[in-house]
């Protein structure tokens, strides 16, 4: 070998003119190897292979994650200091609690948050400063009622950011505190962007109507992305739809009741055969056997092969939505979008099946428990499945000691639990440990 030239890779004219463009294929690609690589270590029999995958993936979510904020704090320094956007009074105190938190100096602070020390040093001088007009501030309480109220629905709002104040008004009042969803609004501080409600869909045809538990039964396929999303930088421009890069979950919900029947999860898009036994699985399950299933078009849902299971189990022919058009199926779509808002988006999808499934159920046991529902006017799919009276019925505490007692709260109108006046103790509960899923809890103070 001694004297042998190494080989020369020729390289095509006018390279150089597509090197960012090379740089993004390469990129794109070695994301596609990573993770196929990890899907191959999650299921690897050795412990130690599956933890240094996932351990891997949670490497490369921080690593993203501080890209991100390098690039917005770049963007950010450009900016003279004096024309930088102010923060508010509220976000001081944030800052402040958080430099408390961390053990921060002064310059750690403001290199953190793009400010000055000088500004920091000042902004802990006047923390205990009182009035309308003080520089760090806490949320403004609402009027008429006291500050503890206050604090319990900031608390609540910064622990479950994703709870809108309607849900979190109807949340409380399960709980006993009875708070109309515009004073949350003004606790908060939010001014909620109301859309403007689309028109109703004609409906062709007869239409079924649920009348009891188990009547009408919805059913439809959503794909759970593994990764951030399915972009890539070569024809189609679009990744697999199938594991690893992204998992097939099929729903079944009770529209009289707004009840998660059953879940399953895929690893690539199921057949007809694959939804025929899911729905058997429930079925067995529950002992319950719907007169309707509503499904879409799907060639999976609208096939001789399912017409005639449905058949053999007694069901009635599958009702179908109108093809092309939005809101046909809206009950089971509507969920799916909960379950991608409230769930999927807000944890690290795991390429293991098993794991998935198990959160996917934990998920689905808290929404049928705990979550109040818009449509059921605050109750939960179980209280209404099993007949139950709604925890936000039973007699509500009073916080404000000058109310009368034969004045109506906001609804649902209920009794009024000891005296008016009355203290609590809020405490907030995840169920599963997943901070997505929270159980609120009052307490009487003694």
């Amino acid at each position: 070998m001694t004297g042998r030239k190494s080989p020369r890779i020729p390289l095509p004219r006018s390279w150089n003119k597509y090197v960012r463009s090379a740089v993004l294929h390469v990129i794109s690609l070695a994301q596609y190897v990573a993770v196929y690589t990890r899907s191959w270590a999650v299921d690897s029999m050795n412990g130690r292979v599956r933890l240094k995958a996932e351990n891997e993936r949670l490497l490369q979510q921080l690593a993203v994650r501080e890209e991100e904020i390098r690039i917005m704090d770049a963007r950010m320094e450009r900016i003279v200091p004096l024309r930088r956007p102010h923060y508010p009074p509220v976000e001081r105190m944030a800052i402040l609690e958080l430099r408390a938190a961390q053990g921060w100096s002064l310059e750690q602070t403001a290199r953190t948050f793009q400010v000055t020390a000088v500004t920091i040093a000042s902004w802990m001088k006047r923390v205990d400063e009182e009035g309308p007009d003080t520089l760090v501030q806490l949320r403004e309480p609402v009027n008429k009622f006291p500050d503890f109220v206050r604090y319990a629905v900031q608390r609540l709002k910064v622990l479950c950011p994703s709870m809108g104040k309607l849900k979190m008004a109807q949340t409380l009042c399960r709980a006993g505190l009875h708070l109309a969803p515009c004073t949350v609004g003004r606790i908060l501080k939010e001014e909620p962007l109301r859309r403007k409600p689309k028109p109703a869909a004609v409906a062709t045809g007869r239409v079924v109507t649920a009348n009891r538990p188990d009547h009408v039964w919805h059913i439809d396929l959503t794909t759970v992305p593994i990764g951030e999303g399915f972009w890539t930088t070569w024809l189609p421009f679009a990744l697999p739809q199938r594991w690893p890069w992204s998992w097939w979950v099929a729903v079944v919900v009770d529209h009289f009741s707004r009840r998660i029947t059953g879940v399953a999860v895929f690893r690539q898009r199921p057949d007809c055969r694959a939804i025929c036994a899911f729905l058997a699985r429930v079925i067995r399950r529950d002992g319950q056997t719907p007169k309707y299933i509503i499904c879409d078009r799907d060639s999976i849902f609208d096939c001789d092969a399912f017409r005639d299971w449905v058949e053999r189990q007694g069901i009635c022919p599958p009702r179908y939505g109108a093809v092309g058009q939005h809101g046909s199926i809206a009950v089971v779509e509507r969920l799916i979008l909960t379950i991608k808002t409230e769930f999927t988006r807000r944890i690290l999808v795991p390429l293991s099946r098993e794991k998935f499934r198990r959160q996917l159920v934990g998920f689905a046991a808290w929404y049928n428990e705990f979550r109040p529902h818009m449509t059921l006017e605050g109750a939960t799919p179980d209280e209404v499945y099993l007949n139950q009276r709604p925890a936000n019925r039973r007699p509500r505490i009073e916080q404000r000691p000058s109310w009368p007692r034969r004045s109506r709260c906001s609804r649902p109108q209920t009794l009024l639990a000891g005296q008016p006046g009355a203290h609590f103790h809020a405490q907030l509960d995840f169920h599963a440990k997943c901070r997505h899923q929270p159980i609120v809890t009052l307490r009487r103070a003694a």
